[in-house]
C-alpha cells in the first residue's frame, strides 16, 4: 500500500507533546573547522588552519535533537563520565528543555566524543574519546530505574545503540521487557552483527549494510531487503522491520501483512551523518501519536530526505517536513522560502563551506526594478544572499491600511523565483534584528537611503566582524508612488 504525501501533513502536528523515552549511548559531536593551505614540514600532512569549533548531541542525544525538531517531548536515559564532556551535554539538553532525563554519572567512564576536522566542507580526520564497555553494577542498575522511573506517561521508548555500552550486558532486553509490559511500541536502532539482543522489539531500523551483516545474506536491492528482513522477523520476534537503502528508499516489513517499499526521497545528498537518528526519532514520535507504521515510515522517509540534504550531524524539523509533503515536486532541502530553524541549519551549512552570507530585508510589495537593482547589488556582495520579509501583519503595521497589495506567500514565492536570492525567511516583528541575531550574516545590505547609524542591526553585524553595505537606488521606482498612480489612474 503506498499513501499520498498530502494526507500525510495532518499526522506531522500529532507528532507534536508526544513523549518519547529514549535510552542509549550519548555523546558529543564537535567539529573542528579552518582551511588548509600548506603541507606540514615534519610529515606528509595537511596543516588545518583552525578558524573556529562548535559542538552538538551526537549518539542518542541526536535523536533528542530530532524529537525536539520534530516538537515531540524526548527523555534521555544514559550514562555519561565524570568529566568536561559529560557537563557540555547536561547543558545541552537543558537548553533544548529536555529536563525530564537521566545521565548517569560512572566514575572511570569516559564521555564520548567525536572530533571531526573539517576543511572546505570535507571532514579530514575524525577523532574520538570514549569508553567502550559494559556499565558497572552501580551504573547498570541506576539506568534500568531512571528508565522505570519514566516508562509511565511514554508514548514511545527508542533504544539508540551505538555499540559503546549504555545498552549491553542485557539491559537491552530489560528495557524492551518493560515497554512491552506497559503497552509502549519499542523502535530499536541497532549496532552490530547480533541482533537477539533485541528480541521481541516492535520495530527494528538496520541499515543496508546493517541487514546484510546481521543476516548473512546480500542486500544489493528492495527484494534481498525484503527477504533479509523475513528472516530476522522469524529469528528474533521484532514487529517490523524498518530497513533503509539509500538510493533504494525503504523497505517496511511487517510480521503480519504485506511489505511497503519508499521511494527515496533526496535529490541531493550532502551528508548522511545522523540520518539512522531521524528515521528512528520520526518512527518513535508518529508510532507514539497513534499513527499506523506505513504512514509513520513514510513520515521517516521523507525526514530523512531533508536530513541527509544538509552538512553535518543535522535534524528534520515538523516544518520542513510539512513542506516537503505539500510540494512534492521540489525537495524541502532545496526550497528557499524557509523557517527561521531551517534557515539556521542552512546558514550553518553554507558557513562550512566557507561562503559569504550576505542578509537584506524588506516588504518587497510589487516588484520593481528598484527592488531588482537592490537584490543584484546584495547578492554581488556574498556568496549566498538571505532576504527577511515582512509578514503581512508587519507590512500592515508599517505601510498602513490596503497593505500589503499581495500576500505575504506571494511575496515570497515571486523573489524566490530569482536567481540573486538563495533564501527568504517570512519575519512577524517590525524589524528583522530576530533575524539577524540568529543568521549572524556576513554582510548587511541596505538602500542607500538609509544612514548606516539607522541600519537595524548594522551594529551587531559590525561587532562580529562583518560588513555593512549600502546600495545604490535606482531613481523613479517606488511601491507607494505606483499604488498612488493606481488609485488615481494616472500612467
Amino acid at each position: 500500500m503506498s499513501y499520498s504525501k498530502s494526507s500525510l501533513v495532518s499526522l506531522v502536528d500529532a507528532m507534536a507533546g508526544v513523549p518519547v523515552l529514549c535510552v542509549g549511548d550519548v555523546m558529543l559531536d564537535r567539529y573542528v573547522a579552518g582551511t588548509v593551505e600548506r603541507i606540514s614540514p615534519e610529515a606528509p600532512i595537511p596543516v588545518l588552519k583552525v578558524d573556529g569549533e562548535t559542538e552538538m548531541l551526537g549518539g542518542a542525544g541526536n535523536v533528542v535533537r530530532n524529537l525536539v525538531a520534530l516538537r515531540a517531548v524526548p527523555r534521555l536515559v544514559s550514562a555519561v563520565g565524570e568529566d568536561a564532556a559529560a557537563a557540555a551535554i547536561a547543558t545541552a539538553l537543558s537548553t533544548l528543555g529536555c529536563g525530564d532525563g537521566a545521565l548517569v554519572p560512572e566514575a572511570g567512564r569516559q564521555t564520548g566524543v567525536k572530533v571531526r576536522f573539517m576543511a572546505g566542507g570535507q571532514q579530514m580526520l575524525r577523532a574520538d574519546h570514549e569508553t567502550v564497555a559494559p556499565l558497572g553494577s552501580v551504573a547498570r542498575t541506576a539506568v534500568l530505574q531512571a528508565v522505570t522511573a519514566r516508562m509511565d506517561g511514554s508514548g514511545a521508548v527508542v533504544l539508540s545503540d551505538y555499540g559503546k555500552g549504555v545498552l549491553a550486558d542485557g539491559i537491552a532486553g530489560e528495557v524492551i521487557a518493560g515497554a512491552k509490559a506497559s503497552g509502549r511500541p519499542v523502535i530499536v536502532d541497532p549496532k552490530g552483527r547480533d541482533f537477539s539482543c533485541y528480541r521481541d522489539a516492535d520495530v527494528i531500523t538496520p541499515n543496508r549494510l546493517e541487514l546484510s551483516e546481521a543476516t548473512s545474506m546480500p542486500v544489493t536491492g528492495a527484494n534481498d531487503a525484503i527477504h533479509a528482513a523475513r528472516a530476522l522477523l522469524h529469528r528474533h520476534g521484532f514487529g517490523a522491520v524498518v530497513a533503509t537503502l539509500g538510493k533504494d528508499g525503504m523497505a517496511v516489513v511487517p510480521a503480519a501483512g504485506e511489505p511497503l517499499l519508499l521511494a527515496a526521497e533526496a535529490r541531493e545528498v550532502f551528508d548522511v551523518s545522523g540520518a539512522g537518528d531521524t528515521v528512528v526519532a520520526t518512527l518513535a514520535a508518529a508510532l507514539g501519536a497513534g499513527v499506523p507504521l506505513g504512514e509513520a515510515a513514510a513520515l521517516a522517509n521523507v525526514a530523512a530526505a531533508i536530513v541527509v540534504g544538509k552538512v553535518g550531524t543535522a535534524v528534520a524539523y515538523a516544518a520542513e517536513v510539512t513542506d516537503a509533503l505539500r510540494h512534492q515536486d521540489i525537495s524541502a532541502a532545496e526550497a528557499k522560502v524557509m523557517a527561521l530553524e531551517s534557515a539556521i541549519d542552512r546558514v550553518r551549512g553554507w558557513r562550512r563551506r566557507r561562503l559569504k552570507v550576505g542578509f537584506t530585508n524588506g516588504c518587497f510589495d510589487l516588484l520593481h526594478p528598484g527592488h531588482v537593482s537592490l537584490l543584484a547589488q546584495a547578492r554581488r556582495a556574498c556568496d549566498r544572499l538571505v532576504v527577511g520579509l515582512n509578514s503581512d501583519a508587519s507590512v500592515a503595521r508599517l505601510k498602513g491600511a490596503g497593505r500589503p497589495v499581495q500576500g505575504e506567500a506571494a511575496r515570497a514565492t515571486v523573489l524566490a523565483s530569482l536567481a540573486d536570492v538563495d533564501m527568504v525567511v517570512i519575519f512577524a516583528e517590525d524589524t528583522p534584528i530576530r533575524l539577524i541575531q540568529a543568521l549572524r550574516p556576513d554582510v548587511l545590505v541596505k538602500g542607500a537611503d538609509y544612514r548606516l547609524n539607522e541600519v537595524v542591526g548594522a551594529d551587531l553585524v559590525q561587532g562580529w566582524g562583518g560588513t555593512v553595505a549600502l546600495a545604490r537606488l535606482e531613481p523613479g521606482f517606488s511601491t507607494s508612488a505606483t499604488i498612488a498612480r493606481l488609485n488615481t489612474g494616472a500612467p
